[in-house]
């Protein structure tokens, strides 16, 4: 009976990383599987094992991970020309320059592309990171692009149809012109989608013949920037968290 109790303490060693503050769950895996996690003194390279987290010693690239820390949240507008990382290796700006009087070890949710602007999540927790960016959730996320062109309407009515690009066959939630911006030679859509697959908004508007040249996410769910220039954040608020599954 003792010890059927104490394994019902034992968690998957992923979701201790993301509990802690360390990275989201897939993340995590991708550190284990690189070998940078140590548990009592062994490094761990099964992806599902589990720990006690009463007992256990973790160890990420050598430094022992510590209590739970308070959770925060914010919402921040990613200038273009950012890596959405917390590092990057051929030094070029991250999203974490931003972030330097925020004491807590934080990283974004899901991602933008280097060339991407506009609204990202940045976290120290875990759960919630995954249960944002994991397609399951179905979160809608919604951009407008600006095109090197004009599509016509049947063009566009392709992309809520469904369009294969690599990855599988996704489709744009809703996808409308805006009116109120662009030239005769170059259009803004708004579109969007709920998928979220690597430089997915790019692909499909190539798929029907064109090139985005600007990108920029305005909402994730029914949260919006609100007013926050590229570069500036702000703390979310318990309305912002509900309007995420808005």
């Amino acid at each position: 009976m003792a010890k059927t109790v104490e394994q019902t303490n034992l968690i998957r060693l992923n979701k201790y990383l993301a509990d802690h503050g360390i990275a989201s769950r897939r993340k995590a895996d991708e550190m284990i599987d690189e070998g940078l996690v140590q548990v009592n003194g062994r490094t761990v390279y099964e992806l599902g094992v589990k720990i006690d987290p009463d007992k256990d010693k973790v160890k990420v690239k050598g430094k022992l991970v510590m209590a739970k820390p308070q959770l925060v949240y914010f919402v921040f507008n990613k200038p273009k020309n950012v890596v959405t990382s917390t590092a990057d290796p051929q030094g070029r700006p991250v999203v974490l320059d931003y972030f330097k009087k925020v004491k807590k070890r934080i990283f974004p949710v899901g991602r933008l592309d280097w060339d991407t602007e506009g609204l990202l999540l940045m976290t120290n927790d875990g759960d919630f990171a995954n249960e944002i960016a994991h397609p399951s959730s179905k979160v809608p996320k919604t951009y407008h692009a600006k095109l090197d062109g004009i599509p016509n309407d049947e063009k566009l009515q392709k992309l809520t149809k469904g369009v294969s690009i690599v990855g599988g066959k996704v489709k744009a939630l809703k996808v409308k012109k805006l009116s109120s911006r662009g030239s005769d030679k170059k259009a803004w859509i708004e579109i969007t989608i709920t998928e979220g697959k690597n430089r997915q908004v790019k692909k499909m508007f190539e798929k029907i013949g064109f090139s985005v040249v600007k990108l920029k996410r305005v909402s994730i769910g029914s949260l919006k920037l609100a007013g926050l220039k590229p570069g500036d954040y702000r703390p979310m608020t318990q309305k912002d968290l509900e309007n995420l599954f808005k």
